[in-house]
């Protein structure tokens, strides 16, 4: 027996979008940047950028179906409001290779610092 399951793609959007969707685009960081200043409407969100109204309406959704943000209606406007604890994952997951990172920094200054001893002691 075969049994067929239908997902709209509405649905199958946002079953797949995570906080790493989220923050993957550059305008969509911007965004949270912006509302983790303050809550502010969709138009002025909009006015914010060099792109059109309907691509911030969409970077919008996706970050409200990521949960990194809440769209409340208050009579005629839609305000945009920044959920901080949903940016909690991405946050520990980057937070992981922290040290990582800090050592490769590490490394590469002391590099910079030789090669400028280096080069110092060569133009005497």
């Amino acid at each position: 027996m075969i049994t067929f399951i239908f997902v709209t793609n509405r649905l199958l959007n946002s079953m797949r979008r995570d906080v790493f969707q989220a923050i993957a685009d550059p305008v969509r960081r911007d965004i949270i940047t912006i509302l983790a200043e303050q809550s502010l409407t969709v138009n002025s969100v909009a006015e914010k950028f060099d792109v059109s109204r309907p691509a911030i309406s969409k970077h919008l959704k996706i970050l409200k179906e990521c949960g990194i943000i809440v769209i409340n209606k208050e009579g005629r406007e839609r305000f945009c409001k920044i959920q901080p604890k949903n940016l909690i994952p991405a946050f520990l997951w980057i937070e992981q290779y922290r040290s990582l990172w800090e050592d490769k920094i590490d490394s590469f200054e002391n590099y910079l610092i030789k090669l400028q001893t280096k080069n110092t002691k060569n133009e005497q």
